[in-house]
């Protein structure tokens, strides 16, 4: 019988199944670290890749496959992803700060009113491109190196395998270069008898990575911004009524059958039915209608929703990610990670697309040494490593993930849900669309367009009556008229008495 009580650890690429281990350690068949398995609770943050929705672990890193930063599954708890952002702008921040000295150092000798061998020797000046090229290799890019060569480790090549291969060609024969340059032959000197250094391309090139990981972080912090404005609608304790008295607990502690006590002006906490007392209920954030509904007892309410100005006390029925307000959540987050048709052609291009780039420049590197001109072993070299940098498939394995997740998440901010990704894509193909008219092609608040008086009295006196009247009503009609008056700068009649 199996003991619910010990840890049990997992490998998180899944190398033997669902098989997992009473102890931890490495993965006997790729391994890869253990990660703790942890019991499974609706309130559990799960961290997932936006390209590779199978890969699910219960704490942040990057992606077995691909390399990307994983995500919260959930839009409950953000605070790792903010702090992933602030740290890779700082780095980005730092990198850019570093670079431009860097690129400038490197290009003096293309501008001719920057002569800086007339300050330092072009020796001494090689010197300060590594100073400024080493913290943005080694501190602000050192997680690109990473996933690179885990990516190698693991026989999974992506974009950070040619990003660290590249760059790290240029960097290190860079530093080669500066200490023995008596070793290299004279077709990779210039003139004056020192080798090129490339310090300025992997400084560059790494900063404009980070940059474009800068630009994706950001755009899945506002992504969840949808989500984060859902879950503000669920109040983080509910009362309930044990023994006759109100106890205020946690909403996650709510069980089904508990009888909640809802004041006025008060979100509902949980999706149930009103035990006792009348309400009047403020459901535009479900169903898009301004005008308030009438409960009474027997009635269902949902949570998230706002109580008007009497108390009631209700069943709780639905609890948890159960609710009406939790399932809109999931289907948010499900549309954002799901994977429209086209990014299977993707993966299927991408899986051998680093194979075909190495071995281009491999060929590459050939022609140019045998074929090209003076000095043959620097063009093939410069050549060889342009082409895995620029072949960086950036574009290929995260512009349709990221599309639809920050798409998916702006629709949601203007109040359309996507339940999948295939709903995006098939989207070119709608001769006729078909909506309902509240809240989606109308704002659902009424506004005041026209008046007009067929008696004596005048059209802005007319509105000056009706307004002074409305000021006591609660009715959405009413609001209308009193925001169309104001808006006129009419100055109200106080009434005495309102039925």
């Amino acid at each position: 019988m199996e003991n619910k009580n010990i840890t049990q650890y997992y490998c998180p690429m899944h190398c033997e199944g669902d098989k997992t281990y009473d102890k931890p350690g490495d993965c006997p068949v790729c391994g890869m670290h253990l990660n703790k398995e942890a019991s499974a609770t609706h309130s559990k943050v799960m961290y997932t890749c936006p390209m590779h929705p199978e890969i699910r672990q219960d704490h942040p890193g990057d992606c077995p496959k691909c390399g990307m930063t994983l995500v919260p599954e959930k839009g409950v708890e953000t605070s790792e992803e903010e702090k992933a952002y602030k740290q890779m702008a700082k780095k980005f921040w730092i990198a850019l700060a570093l670079s431009i000295p860097v690129f400038i150092i490197a290009m003096s000798d293309m501008v001719s009113f920057l002569n800086l061998q007339a300050i330092a020797s072009k020796n001494v000046w090689g010197w300060v491109e590594f100073v400024l090229a080493t913290p943005v290799v080694l501190y602000c890019s050192w997680d690109f190196f990473v996933r690179g060569w885990n990516s190698i480790r693991r026989y999974s090549p992506n974009m950070w395998t040619l990003v660290s291969i590249g760059v790290g060609a240029a960097y290190l024969f860079s530093i080669f270069a500066l200490l023995f340059p008596s070793l290299f032959p004279a077709q990779f000197k210039d003139e004056t008898g020192h080798v090129h250094l490339y310090f300025e391309a992997a400084a560059v090139i790494l900063t404009l990575v980070l940059m474009g990981q800068v630009l994706e972080l950001r755009a899945h912090s506002k992504t969840n911004s949808a989500i984060k404005a859902l879950l503000g609608l669920i109040p983080p304790v509910a009362r309930v009524i044990r023994d006759g008295e109100e106890i205020e607990i946690p909403l996650e502690e709510v069980k089904v059958g508990d009888i909640l006590k809802v004041k006025p002006g008060e979100k509902i906490p949980v999706d149930g039915s009103i035990y006792k007392g009348e309400a009047v209920i403020d459901e535009s954030m479900i169903t898009g209608e301004p005008i308030p509904v009438e409960k009474s007892e027997g009635d269902k309410v949902t949570g998230g929703t706002i109580n008007g100005k009497t108390a009631f006390a209700m069943k709780a029925e639905k609890v948890g990610s159960d609710t009406l307000l939790s399932q809109i959540i999931e289907m948010v987050n499900h549309a954002s990670r799901s994977r429209a048709p086209i990014q299977k052609l993707a993966d299927i291009v991408a899986k051998y697309f680093v194979q075909v780039v190495v071995s281009i420049a491999i060929i590459t590197f050939g022609i140019w040494v045998f074929w090209g001109p003076e000095p043959a072993y620097v063009y093939a070299f410069v050549n060889a490593v342009a082409v895995l940098i620029i072949a960086c498939p950036c574009a290929l394995g995260l512009a349709t993930p990221m599309s639809i997740m920050v798409g998916s998440g702006r629709m949601a901010q203007a109040g359309v849900l996507v339940k999948d990704a295939r709903a995006i894509e098939e989207m070119n193909k709608v001769d006729i669309l078909i909506i309902d008219k509240t809240g989606t092609i109308t704002e659902g608040k009424p506004s005041l367009k026209n008046y007009q008086s067929f008696g004596s009295i005048s059209d802005d006196e007319i509105l000056k009556l009706a307004a002074s009247i409305d000021a006591n009503s609660e009715h959405p009609l009413a609001d209308a008229i009193v925001a169309g008056a104001k808006e006129k700068n009419m100055e109200l009649i106080k009434m005495d008495k309102f039925e």
